[in-house]
């Protein structure tokens, strides 16, 4: 790259102007050396100590005292530059076995916790299992499904046996490994290393054949322990072969991840050394100026708030050397961790300094080191929803007030001892003590409940600029397709070709004609509802149903940080609710009592939930009311239950129909799409988990229905796509003679309390002609699939759910008794209707209203 001088010093003067730098300017300070490396580190320095005195420990360079656990060197990936790696025949002629013992992982803890360490590093290699048949071999052995099940196994016997903190590093893991892994450590790490695609398809360079190393698949592991609340470290290997604007492109990934999520608790530059016996052996070590560039830019755009670790053993600390200094000098913050006992594995040619010369370096520049734990202060003292109640006693006695390694810890006075691992003592009950408000009665008036938002509002989401700018990026990915001017109205040409094709076949249409009539107005919208309309009569005949039933919030405590949710509160808050067993099953008795045939329950995803609280809930209405049929649990409650039991998907939702469950609502779908999930939803589930899920529970034999949530950042390419989800899994459960779907219920996104709205982000609901359209547009394309189409009294009032009903709906849903989720997010609509009402609303438009089961069977008499 070739970039003058005067580039270089107008880039540092805005730069030390405190200004945003864009890609270009970055990519130019990259560049700088000598004085204007002076300066640009000097910027980077006043960032990092803005950021120190604004967490309250100004002066203080942190570093982890840890033992560094190899729990296998075997790995499907050839980076070019690895010793780490080994083979099956390189391990047994050292007469190692493919993985670490248990015996051997808890030694080395042990020894540590003895020495005063804190931190158990588990580092491997990405899933040996899919390449190396000894791998896969000894797993099934020692009985374990695969390498991160052993990992799992392993940091809860060094919680238990040791009382180090499991800081987990195994490579590429997806949402639901991750969700998993949570409970049994409260951080873990994988290095982004680059997102050069060059350096991963190029034949030659650094990660060529390393299908881990694909750097979008790294991207979204980031962005996935986001979502799900993890800290998180990272970083960057700088000089492979990248060039000075991958380079920079890298560091604004990072920014955007920590910006978005706030969960990047570290950045790690890490400098390339070149080892013998690897392909990469002639490639020049980065240089020290070229080093420190890369750490002051970093510094720079990650800002204040990130920690910058450059490891102190990969430059000479050897007394008399000014390099460690220099990194200091550059911004960073943090050496990472240091062992007194292991080595590092990754580049054992290159120890660490001992605890005493890196004491000695770091008061040398000024400043001051203590020991941190593997979550870093922040996040430790935030407590929940970074750090999960299953570790969090393990967390507490082992940090000081300051969020710190405790003194009595670093001074010898104490050494970390092991403690039980275990779901939260006392089931259900234990959380589930009416904590809060139990009324759930709050005002919501027409501007929304600004003066009544969960206490983390400000940062529980994310950042909203980031997120704006994330929806932003999806609209225009999908073509930023809007309806009104330019949209089809005519029933000729296009218009006129979709509709033909409907009619002759509605449950096959192609993606282009379903869009054109999901995007139909006037003339064609009509003749859309008209199809649609004729399609219902032909199906289920005039008959509008209804349930009656009650919906059973069991508690309102969540830290998933949905953007659309005004339900969900954190437990310390004044509207905070959990219902106890038997104010759960009060209710379902009292329902039952009043004709109710159903309940309907969900919640919020409280980390302090075990995961047999679903059990018992189910288990308690039966035990109380035999014939309640029991509808409850979204495929996000499903995901948590899974993750806290440690049950495969599969055997949670068959101990859960054991317990009592009967069906699943099929919602936390909200858009089956994950560029407007991740715009929704901060930890939710992605759409493959939510399709594996519904479709396990129908082979298992528990039907779902199914929903969809529109109207805020989506648009008719969405809606399409979304039901050919949904047309895709029933087809499915038909082909295996499955239940599958009972109904689909469009849900319009009710936007006056959501914090997507009140941010800005979201647009206000949607319109009467989209409402129509959906509803009209599921009747068809989810025709010979799904038989009934619902529409939500809740949030379209009379007079809409009356339009939809004329526009393909057969079903009014229940009468409710309460339905609270809505009712938070401001809907004006009631939450509670009585039959004669429901009767009503058909009678408006001369249909009967008849009462049904949950499944569209006739009620039972009593």
């Amino acid at each position: 790259m070739n970039v003058t001088p005067q580039q270089v010093r107008r880039a540092l003067a805005r730069a030390e102007r405190g200004a945003a730098l864009d890609l270009d300017e970055a990519t130019t300070l990259l560049t700088a050396r000598g004085e204007d490396l002076d300066r640009l580190t000097a910027v980077a320095a006043r960032v990092r100590d803005a950021g120190l005195e604004g967490a309250g420990r100004p002066g203080v360079i942190t570093y982890s005292p840890k033992v560094f656990i190899p729990v296998t060197k075997l790995c499907r990936d050839r980076c070019h530059y690895c010793t780490f790696v080994e083979t099956p025949a390189q391990a047994a002629r050292d007469g190692r076995a493919a993985y670490l013992s248990p015996d051997e992982i808890l030694a080395i803890a042990s020894e540590g916790a003895a020495l005063g360490c804190t931190e158990a590093l588990f580092t491997l290699g990405d899933r040996p299992e899919d390449r190396w048949p000894e791998a896969q071999a000894w797993l099934d052995e020692q009985g374990y499904d695969s390498t991160l099940a052993y990992v799992r196994a392993m940091a809860v016997r060094v919680l238990e046996e040791t009382g180090l903190l499991p800081h987990l590093n195994p490579g590429v893991m997806s949402w639901e490994e991750m969700n998993r892994l949570k409970p049994v450590s409260p951080s873990m790490g994988m290095m982004l290393e680059t997102t050069s695609r060059r350096l991963f398809e190029t034949k030659g360079e650094a990660h060529h054949g390393s299908p881990d190393k694909d750097p979008e698949v790294r991207l979204r592991v980031l962005e996935d322990a986001g979502r799900l609340g993890v800290p998180f470290t990272t970083g960057l290997l700088i000089g492979i072969g990248e060039d000075l604007t991958e380079r920079a492109e890298s560091i604004f990934a990072l920014r955007k991840v920590a910006r978005t999520y706030g969960n990047v608790q570290e950045v790690i530059i890490q400098n390339f050394r070149a080892k013998p016996d690897t392909a990469m052996r002639h490639t020049d070590d980065l240089g020290l100026e070229e080093y420190r560039a890369a750490i002051a830019v970093t510094r720079i755009l990650l800002g204040p708030k990130v920690r910058v670790q450059a490891p102190p053993n990969l430059v000479d600390s050897s007394e008399g050397s000014a390099e460690c200094a220099a990194l200091l000098a550059a911004g960073v913050d943090d050496w990472g961790g240091v062992s007194p006992l292991t080595p590092d594995h990754v580049n054992p040619e290159r120890p660490w300094p001992s605890l005493e010369r890196l004491r000695d370096i770091t008061a040398a520049a000024g400043f001051t080191l203590k020991a941190r734990l593997t979550a870093h202060p922040e996040y430790v003292l935030a407590g929940e929803p970074w750090i999960d109640p299953r570790v969090s006693g393990h967390v507490a006695a082992l940090a000081g007030e300051d969020g710190l390694v405790s003194a009595e810890i670093t001074d010898g006075t104490r050494r970390p001892v092991g403690l039980p691992w275990q779901e939260p003592d006392g089931g259900f009950a234990a959380v589930g003590q009416g904590v809060g408000r139990t009324d759930l009665h709050t005002a919501v008036d027409a501007e929304g409940r600004s003066e009544d938002r969960r206490s983390d509002f400000a940062n529980v989401y994310g950042d909203w600029e980031a997120v704006a700018e994330l929806a932003r990026s999806t609209a225009s990915s999908t073509g930023g397709f809007e309806t009104g001017a330019g949209a089809p109205s005519s029933t000729t040409g296009a218009g006129l070709a979709a509709l033909k094709a409907a009619e002759k076949d509605p449950g096959n249409l192609s993606d282009e004609h379903a869009l054109t009539l999901m995007t139909a107005e006037g003339d064609l919208l009509a003749e859309v509802i008209r199809l649609a309309d004729a399609l219902r009569r032909e199906v289920v005949g005039d008959e509008v149903t209804y349930v009656v039933n009650r919906n059973i919030n069991f508690t309102n405590v969540c830290y998933v940080g949905c953007r659309f949710c005004a339900f969900a509160q954190r437990r310390t808050d004044a509207d905070a609710y959990s219902l106890s067993l038997d104010q759960v099953a009060d209710r379902a008795e009292e329902a039952w009592n009043l004709g109710a045939t159903e309940v309907c329950m969900q919640g919020g995803i409280d980390p302090e939930l075990p995961g047999t609280a679903y059990f018992d809930i189910a288990a308690a209405v039966k035990a109380r009311v035999p014939g309640m049929h029991v509808h409850a649990f979204s495929p996000m409650e499903i995901v948590n239950g899974s993750s806290r039991t440690g049950l495969s998907f599969e055997d949670f939702l068959i101990k859960a129909r054991e317990s009592g469950l009967d069906t699943i609502p099929g919602t936390a779908a909200e858009i089956l799409d994950d560029e407007v999930r991740w715009v929704l939803t901060k930890g939710k589930l992605p759409t493959k988990t939510w399709v594996e899920i519904i479709s396990t529970a129908h082979r298992v034999g528990i039907p779902t229905t199914s929903t969809m949530m529109y109207g805020h950042v989506d648009n008719p390419r969405h809606w399409v796509g979304h039901l050919n989800v949904l047309k895709g899994i029933q087809d499915t459960a038909d082909e295996g003679g499955y239940a599958g779907f009972s109904e689909f219920v469009p849900l319009p996104f009710v936007h006056h309390s959501a914090p997507i709205y009140l941010a800005g982000v979201a647009r206000p609901g949607p319109t009467l002609r989209d409402n129509l359209a959906v509803h009209a547009m599921a009747r068809i394309l989810l025709h010979g699939r799904i038989d009934n189409i619902q529409t939500s009294w809740v949030k379209l009032g009379t007079d809409g759910t009356r339009a939809m009903l004329n526009a393909g709906a057969n079903d009014l849903g229940g009468t409710l008794m309460e339905e609270t989720i809505s009712r938070m997010a401001g809907s004006e609509h009631g939450s509670a209707k009585t039959v004669e009402e429901l009767v009503e609303i058909g009678a408006g438009i001369n249909r009967p209203v008849v009462e049904r089961t949950t499944v569209y069977g006739l009620p039972a008499a009593r």
